[in-house]
């Protein structure tokens, strides 16, 4: 544990001090610090009446998708020793959100039904494989009480459930907390949520706006555990589906264009592989250069500034999040302002 924590945080300040692009592009990056800083000190929060609308579609997505995800991954918990199963799972819940949303936007446009989709596909991945474990991992001895014959629902019901449904409850609550967030976010690429007037008033510099909105937005993160409870999830689901039910407007037309057209590689939807319902010869070498493009000149650079951005976050965050840790800073408490290498071999392997 030692040799490999030591080896992820050498690593990390390496790709941090000779791979990592860090460089600061703005032109007075102080004057912009000490304007932020004073709208979180002067928080317009007149403004927020303005956005309830959009609150409420961030509260109603993150309970659409929440729900349709729960539903799905506990359906594919059961299958999930199936290697096309956990294939499948591990292949929706590797793309992220605003991935998906982009995915999904020719299809339903830019409405809250784009946005639940898309946190719906990843975590019902994510809820499968998690819901899964805990299965896997729970205590089995009360099956042995179970008759024989009993069918594997009543098995699951009587045996298993009653074990596990606290820690499935647990880790939901804080998937549901996680849902709040990747649904703001979608508001980045124009989806009706608190992050498109987020995005807009950081792009204008009106910090004092922004500032009302992370308020806005922490307060609602603080009090969930005030307003969510599980007897009601039911009611807030219905209810999050009936509020932006009117917004919802799905079309066949754009549905069959997708995946006859607008998924195709660009080579083909360029040389017109199909028209209208018959298709036309094609020849694959432009496919194949287009590919070879995107791949040497794109993507390779892409997947290598993602491995070092993410290796030195993770070092970051786990090193942060480690010095915050009640056992590690009782110990630094008790031994005054000296940590010494017995200090952080301590905290290497806690």
């Amino acid at each position: 544990m030692l040799r490999t924590s030591l080896f992820f945080l050498g690593l990390a300040i390496a790709l941090l001090a000779g791979f990592a692009d860090v460089e600061v592009t703005t032109l007075d990056p102080w004057a912009e610090l000490s304007r932020l800083a004073w709208g979180a000190v002067t928080p317009k929060f007149s403004y927020l009446p303005e956005i309830w609308r959009a609150l409420v579609n961030t509260i109603a997505v993150a309970f659409g998708g929440i729900s349709l995800a729960c539903m799905a991954g506990s359906l594919l918990a059961f299958g999930f020793h199936w290697t096309p199963v956990r294939l499948a799972c591990a292949w929706v819940r590797a793309i992220h959100e605003l991935f998906w949303a982009f995915l999904l936007m020719p299809l339903v446009g830019l409405s809250p039904l784009c946005a639940v989709l898309a946190i719906a596909v990843p975590y019902a991945g994510i809820f499968a494989k998690v819901y899964a474990e805990i299965q896997q991992e729970s205590d089995q001895q009360p099956l042995q009480g179970v008759p024989a014959q009993t069918g594997w629902l009543s098995r699951f019901c009587f045996g298993i459930l009653p074990i596990i449904y606290p820690d499935v409850k647990h880790y939901t609550a804080y998937r549901f907390e996680c849902a709040l967030r990747s649904s703001a976010i979608m508001g980045f690429i124009g989806l009706p949520t608190l992050g498109f007037h987020l995005e807009t008033a950081f792009r204008e510099g009106i910090y004092s706006e922004v500032w009302a909105i992370l308020y806005a937005f922490f307060l609602l993160i603080a009090s969930l555990k005030l307003w969510v409870k599980p007897r009601l999830a039911a009611l807030y689901v219905i209810a999050s589906f009936a509020f932006f039910a009117q917004d919802v407007h799905l079309s066949w037309d754009n549905i069959y264009r997708f995946v006859t057209y607008d998924i195709l590689p660009w080579p083909m939807r360029r040389d017109g592989v199909y028209a209208g319902t018959q298709a036309v010869t094609f020849a694959w070498a432009p496919v194949w250069a287009w590919l070879q493009e995107i791949w040497y000149g794109e993507a390779l650079q892409g997947i290598w500034n993602t491995l070092v951005l993410t290796q030195i976050v993770l070092a970051g965050t786990a090193v942060v999040a480690l010095l915050q840790f009640p056992g590690i800073s009782r110990h630094f408490a008790n031994s005054g302002t000296r940590w010494g290498m017995q200090g952080w071999l301590i905290l290497l392997r806690t």
